[in-house]
């Protein structure tokens, strides 16, 4: 099995900044691309950052200079910094893994149980 655990999530005011992280963990050969999702109540869940296994990152316009995806390979976590927060990135983040578990040669998608985000204005 593999579970993904994000801590970090909370209150905050605008224009201030939190940290994101999420550990995998169980039985698995490699992990792929990872990334972080947002869904806010009333809407669809949307993409905020990727990052390939080698560190390519892709952001869309709406977080792009504000957020910031790493990883650690090593350890099998994923982080998002956020800066420069808005009452509009309000919503759950959840934290999504492409894993390769073993005797399969294609991976799945594992997702996070998510953390709430609150941007206050």
């Amino acid at each position: 099995q593999v579970q993904l655990v994000e801590s970090g999530g909370g209150l905050v005011q605008a224009g201030g900044s939190l940290r994101l992280s999420c550990a995998a963990s169980g039985t698995f050969t490699s992990i792929n691309a990872m990334a972080w999702y947002r869904q806010a109540p009333g809407k669809q869940r949307e993409l905020v950052a990727t990052i390939s296994r080698g560190g390519s990152t892709n952001y869309p316009d709406s977080v792009k200079g504000r957020f910031t995806i790493s990883r650690d390979n090593a350890k099998n976590t994923v982080t998002l910094q956020m800066n420069s927060l808005k009452p509009e990135d309000t919503a759950v983040y959840y934290c999504k893994a492409a894993v390769t578990r073993s005797g399969n040669l294609f991976s799945s998608d594992y997702w996070g149980q998510g953390t709430q985000v609150t941007v206050s204005s």
